[in-house]
């Protein structure tokens, strides 16, 4: 099943791309919905690369919710637009297809988009329902993370 959602950001598409590729900005738009702790590697890179990299998640910050795989590429797209794909996988997921992309919005802006495949047999739906709560909401965090001049706080 499939969620597609789109926000229009005030800030340059060169600004939300170098963002969209820290690392840290995974915390923050996911927050206090998931919290992710590096199982493999010990620590996440400082800015994402192709690779596999190992997370326990933690709804809440506190209820255990497995293990996910993020697992990282940049497909090539046609420029000005760019994206990065998580096509991961978790210990309740068989699938969890993740593209950002990000565009200039013709303003000045970015369209910024998360398109999410998500598989999980017989919990699908109810995987689905979560990823759409929670990218609507990491969307309200990347308008906020915006609007206090990508101040991470």
């Amino acid at each position: 099943m499939r969620v597609v959602l789109q926000t229009l950001l005030a800030a340059p598409t060169d600004r939300v791309w170098a963002e969209v590729n820290r690392t840290r900005l995974l915390d923050y738009v996911a927050w206090p919905m998931l919290k992710f702790q590096p199982v493999s590697p010990l620590k996440l890179p400082e800015k994402w690369q192709p690779g596999e990299f190992e997370v326990r998640m933690f709804a809440f910050d506190i209820v255990p919710v497995g293990r996910q795989w993020i697992v990282i590429s940049f497909p090539d797209t046609q420029l000005p637009a760019r994206e990065l794909l998580d096509d991961g996988r978790g210990s309740l997921l068989s699938r969890w297809h993740h593209l950002i992309r990000v565009e200039p919005d013709g303003a000045g802006g970015t369209c910024y988009t998360d398109d999410v495949d998500v598989r999980a047999g017989v919990l699908t739906p109810c995987v689905w329902l979560f990823a759409r709560v929670f990218y609507a909401q990491r969307q309200r965090r990347w308008r906020k993370l915006v609007k206090e001049g990508f101040t991470y706080a």
